[in-house]
């Protein structure tokens, strides 16, 4: 029998190493709105953007700082491989969409946003098209309404929450259904 000289890697490192591997080749939720426990209850002025406070351009056409796109892509990537639960916002209790969108962009830039994805599809912040996304942008699915959000991490792919029994997971824009129910972008980070 063989018996390799390299040591073993402990099985919980692979999924980092490989969400590590994504991210260097890279450099379901439903919109009905989370109730809240009486221990998170939510505090109204909490759902405003703060990008406007950090003097961004407004401007559709900028790309999203550099930086806070890189913030929001690795912890995206790095989120990879979490549980599905609905109504969850940790990477401890699992996330559905909205949930993991907010907790990448308040964890890794400040930002928070409204909770559910029909909130954050209407916030006040640039629409951009499929041939114009860039890393850092949410990418809406639904049709008639949006259902579904997740965060584009370039070269045609997202991470999101798909739905109940799934992982949070990268998938591409060109897959049929993805394809099929893509609405549109919205830039917050500029």
């Amino acid at each position: 029998m063989f018996r390799s000289t390299r040591p073993a890697l402990p099985r919980n490192s692979l999924p980092m190493l490989a969400a590590a591997g994504l991210a260097l080749l890279l450099a379901a939720c439903g919109s009905a709105p989370h109730k809240p426990s009486s221990s998170q209850k939510r505090n109204p002025a909490s759902a405003v953007p703060i990008a406007k406070n950090l003097g961004w351009s407004t401007r559709p056409a900028d790309a999203p700082p550099a930086d806070a796109a890189n913030d929001v892509l690795f912890r995206a990537i790095g989120l990879v491989g979490t549980p599905y639960r609905w109504g969850g916002n940790t990477p401890q209790g699992g996330f559905d969409c909205s949930g993991l969108i907010n907790y990448i962009y308040l964890t890794s830039t400040g930002l928070r946003l409204p909770r559910t994805s029909a909130e954050m599809a209407a916030l006040d912040k640039p629409k951009v098209g499929e041939e114009d996304l860039a890393s850092g942008d949410l990418v809406f699915f639904g049709r008639g309404h949006v259902t579904h959000v997740g965060v584009y991490v370039g070269k045609g792919r997202f991470v999101h929450a798909p739905n109940s029994g799934g992982t949070v997971r990268l998938d591409d824009l060109d897959g049929a259904y993805w394809k099929e129910n893509f609405a549109y972008g919205r830039r917050v980070l500029n």
